[in-house]
């Protein structure tokens, strides 16, 4: 890539977002416990304005449904964001043979604990979205022939990944945004959803009706700028819980709304189900260190606390080809796997960093020099690497003497992002650490993205829709599917009039009564301040409930999170005034989330349940070990994973002050074979395939 023009390579880094949206007009103004406070109805609400949450919209006023999108931060957010050295879009190949649905919802759900019907409502949706994309204006890479360009990505044997470079999701965004401006569908700025209104009438079945929200308008003249978003059908596409975790991959600001569903009864899945991986911190410039950053074999050391270079990994790995070859692997193998520990596996490089940095020291990556030699063995060599390592830097004809060098040859790209974000890896070690990433759990959902309250629906991230593992960019084709699903349920439900949500008359001053007390509250007497309640919790959830679990250690971590909730939940956190009260909920719903994990992680663990995926479970007793070039490391002998738990999916909800877990199996593969056009049209005209 490096003969191409500079100016091509701009346009795909400095990706400006489109300005100027259509305002909501407010419904009416109703007097609520001496507030005035502003009142919007639309058929559908979608909160949240990621790459989801836009798709989601976008296909919901295609279809002539009146739609309002809420946001608490029009440019902000992982898919506006975030990314990697070339960030993954993963649908089915168009390339070479094609593919196979039924093969490539096998791959999606092959970690286990993901519901295979949803994977191949995954699998054979993502040709139209991804077609859909394309017509909006997203340019990715063809042949001459129009067939997409694929490449290899973690949890991929295939080649089913296609990107547009490291912002993939945010020219996602702004194809998006720019169809959300086309259509003029309205857009709510500084808006957070802080409580789900739910109409529950005896005799009939629970409903979601809309949103109470703060509104960090100046239009907004009640003190506490609340306001209400009444709906019957709301679309949650908030994104993941990055903010809950100290060690952080995510942008600043992202909070998801897990809290928010566990609050108003809804069921979660998976939430013990993660990534983690090397990247730089959010507080610097979070962002991957996958793909060619590694692939590069750039030299990973430490540094101690008087300045001594460490040549660390030597430690671990047995020669200079076993270490560099597992340095290359980390760039489609890059989330953290407990298996890969094993047998100098290339997720010991994670154990490794995270030993030297808990141990105080800082770790680095040097593109000015190769990986220095294991003690006793032969220096680096590009000659002397292992097959598969060897056959794609041939392939790419990455035989540069230096990483920067073969990095420059093979993705400048990846260079000029740090760069932009003042960081020149070209002649300055990058400091890393491993951080959380992305979330494989969330809200239960069925096959058209609806939770287990009726009229809310999830996409994005914040919808458990992924297993114990998951393809790179599997998880923005997902977002993508089931924004077209939810609109097309939703207009279904609009078309048969059948998701009407009416609230008693005392439910909304009753719940505004519960917010206000709760406000004045934590600004009079509560005692812990909001900045101890943010340490407390991302502390927990990054030193005891992050990729690597102590078993014995989840039950008194579990506790004491409970512990902290109820505190919380009884006094509330100390704030200063009432424009605090945002942060205050959203605090409040994180020490109820993360209990979640912790109380499934215990629900798990307790039951036998091993290491798995992006988690390892730490115990003495444990039948696994990893080694390093000295012998066996006995103190990260580990649990490994019981089979027969790929099988189920891990259920909870929170209900009368306690949490509930459980377990189903998952839904099995889908059987197409009494499926004819004849036969089954009419269920499509009559709208029975919604049932």
């Amino acid at each position: 890539m490096a003969e191409i023009n500079k100016t091509i390579l701009d346009s795909l880094i400095h990706v400006k977002l489109p300005k100027g949206f259509t305002s909501p007009k407010e419904t009416e103004h109703r007097i609520i416990n001496g507030l005035s406070v502003p009142i919007y109805k639309y058929d559908a609400l979608v909160i949240g304005t990621g790459a989801a949450g836009l798709r989601a919209a976008v296909e919901l006023k295609r279809r002539n449904v009146d739609v309002l999108l809420a946001t608490a931060g029009l440019y902000k957010g992982a898919s506006a964001c975030s990314g990697s050295d070339k960030q993954t879009l993963f649908t089915a190949s168009t390339s070479k043979g094609g593919d196979n649905f039924f093969k490539l919802a096998a791959d999606l759900s092959i970690g286990g604990c993901m519901d295979k019907d949803v994977a191949y409502v995954e699998s054979v949706g993502s040709v139209n979205t991804l077609a859909g994309l394309q017509f909006l204006g997203l340019n990715l890479p063809e042949d001459q022939y129009g067939s997409v360009l694929r490449y290899q990505t973690d949890h991929d044997e295939t080649g089913r990944a296609t990107s547009c470079g490291p912002r993939t999701s945010r020219l996602m965004v702004k194809v998006l945004l720019e169809e959300v401006q086309r259509l003029e569908i309205p857009v709510l700025e500084n808006t957070t959803a802080l409580k789900l209104l739910v109409s529950t009438f005896s005799g009939s079945e629970d409903k979601c009706a809309g949103a109470i929200v703060s509104i960090n308008q100046p239009t907004v003249q009640n003190k506490f700028k609340l306001g209400i978003l009444l709906s019957a059908n709301v679309v949650l596409a908030t994104g993941g819980p990055g903010s809950m975790y100290r060690d952080s991959a995510y942008p600043r600001g992202c909070y998801g709304s897990l809290g928010l569903a566990l609050d108003a009864g809804i069921m979660l899945t998976n939430i013990i189900e993660s990534q983690f991986g090397i990247s730089t911190a959010r507080s610097t410039f979070p962002w991957n260190l996958s793909g060619s950053y590694v692939q590069v074999i750039p030299y990973i050391y430490s540094v101690d606390s008087v300045g001594n270079e460490i040549n660390f990994l030597a430690d671990y790995y047995r020669t200079t080809q076993e270490l560099a070859s597992n340095i290359f692997r980390k760039g489609y193998q890059w989330p953290f796997q407990s298996s890969r520990t094993l047998s100098y596996g290339s997720s010991l490089i994670d154990m490794a960093i995270f030993n030297e940095i808990h141990n105080g020291h800082c770790v680095y990556m040097d593109f000015n020099r190769n990986p220095q030699p294991v003690p006793g063995d032969a220096p680096f060599s590009l000659e002397r690497l292992d097959v598969d390592v060897k056959q794609y830097l041939s392939n790419n004809k990455c035989d540069q003497p230096l990483p920067i060098q073969r990095l420059n040859h093979i993705n400048p790209l990846s260079i000029e992002l740090y760069r932009m974000h003042g960081h020149d890896i070209s002649t300055t070690p990058l400091s890393f650490s491993i951080n959380n990433q992305h979330m494989n759990g969330g809200i239960e959902i069925d096959i058209w993205g609806e939770s287990s309250l009726k009229g809310c629906f999830a996409v994005g991230e914040v919808a458990g829709t992924h297993g114990v593992t998951r393809p790179g960019g599997a998880a923005l084709n997902s977002g993508q599917v089931f924004g077209v699903r939810v609109a097309q349920k939703i207009t279904n439900n609009l078309k048969l009039n059948t998701q009407q949500a009416e609230l008693a008359n005392e439910y909304i001053p009753s719940v505004f009564g519960e917010i206000i007390s709760y406000c004045e509250k934590s600004i009079t007497s509560a005692k812990i301040s909001l900045s101890e309640i943010q340490d407390i919790i991302r502390k927990r959830m990054s030193d005891k409930a992050g990729f690597i679990v102590a078993a014995k250690d989840i039950k008194d971590e579990l506790s004491a999170a409970l512990q902290l909730f109820s505190e919380i939940e009884k006094n509330g956190i100390k704030i200063n005034d009432a424009n605090q009260l945002t942060d205050l909920l959203l605090w409040k719903h994180f020490a109820l989330t993360s209990s979640a994990v912790l109380s499934m992680l215990h629900y798990y663990i307790s039951a036998g349940g091993g290491s798995r995926g992006a988690r390892i479970v730490l115990d003495e007793q444990g039948d696994a070990v990893p080694s390093d070039r000295y012998g066996i490391i006995n103190k990260w002998r580990f649990r490994s994973e019981k089979m027969q738990d790929r099988e189920k999916k891990y259920l909870i909800t929170w209900s009368n002050g306690t949490f509930h877990n459980r377990t189903r199996l998952i839904n099995p593969a889908v059987n197409l074979d009494g499926v004819f056009f004849e036969k089954n049209w009419p269920d499509f005209l009559l709208g029975k395939i919604y049932l």
